[in-house]
C-alpha cells in the first residue's frame, strides 16, 4: 500500500486558464464519484471567468471508511487527500492566484474533505461550500481546530435525515468554522435525499459571485 495513494491522481480542469482567471474553485467528488461528475457543477455556476480544478481520487474514494470512523482507520488515504488539495492550492498560487481567491467545495465525501481541509489549513479563502458534509472524526471527538479563517464565507447544506451525514455533525462543523472566524450560512432540508438540490446550487452560485465578482 502506497503511503500517498492520491499523489498522482489526475486533476481535471475547466474554465479560464489559471494565469488569467479571476480566481480558482477546487471541486471534490463524493465516494464512488468522479472528477468529471463534480466538474459538471462548474457549468451550473455560470462563472467562466474562474479556473476550476477537480482531482480524481484513487479508487473513486478519498478514504475507505465513514468520515465518522476513527481517523486512524482512514489513513493514509485521508492525509494523502488533504495533501492533494493543498497541492492544487499551491498550483493556483504558482499561477498567481492567492489563497483568498481560491474556493474549496464538494459533495458528500468531497464536502467532508473540503471542510476538513479548510479547517486544518486555516487562512482566508474565497469561499467554502460543503454540500452534505462536515468535519472528520468519530462521534464524541473534539472537532476543534486552531487558526483563523479571517472572514471566509462558508455554506453548509444538507438533508435531514441523511443516510451518511448526521445533521448534528453538519451543525457542529458549521459552529467550529464560525468559531474560527468564518461567516457561515447553514441550510437544513427536511426529508431530502442524498443529493444536491437546485436551491443549494443557487446559493453556491451566489456565494461564488459574491466572492469573486464583488471585489
Amino acid at each position: 500500500m502506497t503511503l500517498d495513494p492520491h499523489q498522482y491522481g489526475t486533476v481535471h480542469t475547466f474554465g479560464a486558464a489559471p494565469e488569467v482567471a479571476l480566481g480558482a474553485v477546487i471541486l471534490l467528488h463524493g465516494r464512488g464519484g468522479s472528477a468529471e461528475d463534480i466538474l459538471s457543477l462548474a457549468r451550473e455556476f455560470e462563472l467562466p471567468q474562474l479556473a476550476y480544478f477537480a482531482p480524481q481520487a484513487a479508487g473513486h474514494s478519498w478514504y475507505p471508511n465513514s468520515f465518522m470512523a476513527s481517523v486512524a482507520s482512514n489513513q493514509p488515504w485521508l492525509c494523502s487527500a488533504l495533501n492533494k488539495v493543498e497541492s492544487i492550492v499551491q498550483m493556483a498560487q504558482d499561477a498567481g492566484i492567492a489563497a483568498d481567491r481560491v474556493a474549496v467545495g464538494g459533495f458528500s465525501q468531497g464536502a467532508c474533505l473540503a471542510t476538513e481541509f479548510v479547517a486544518s489549513h486555516p487562512k482566508r479563502y474565497a469561499a467554502l461550500f460543503a454540500l452534505t458534509g462536515g468535519l472528520v472524526g468519530p462521534p464524541g471527538s473534539d472537532l476543534a481546530h486552531q487558526g483563523s479563517l479571517a472572514g471566509t464565507p462558508a455554506f453548509f447544506g444538507s438533508g435531514d435525515p441523511d443516510p451518511h451525514v448526521p445533521w448534528q455533525r453538519v451543525r457542529d462543523s458549521a459552529q467550529v468554522l464560525e468559531s474560527m472566524g468564518a461567516i457561515v450560512n447553514v441550510k437544513r432540508y427536511p426529508g431530502r435525499g442524498h443529493t444536491v438540490s437546485s436551491e443549494e446550487l443557487a446559493i453556491t452560485r451566489e456565494l461564488l459571485r459574491d466572492a469573486f465578482l464583488s471585489k
